[in-house]
């Protein structure tokens, strides 16, 4: 098993980390309702994809609350 003969620099581990950041996820707008979702994927709001309908979403009534 490899053992280290001397430690790492500060400076070394931060560059070496350096691409672990979070970043923000990409969004885009929906072509038929607006709404912002993640590219290529079905819109949760309004079910469409690609200019088309693909799921049929179910809207809450106010009596099932």
């Amino acid at each position: 098993m490899a053992h280290p003969k001397r430690r790492h620099s500060n400076e070394r581990s931060s560059l070496r980390r350096s691409h672990d950041a979070v970043h923000a996820k990409s969004l885009s707008k929906c072509s038929n309702c607006g709404a912002m979702i993640a590219p290529h994927r079905i819109c949760p709001a309004c079910g469409y994809y690609k200019g088309r309908q693909v799921v049929t979403i179910k809207m809450k009534s106010k009596s099932e609350k």
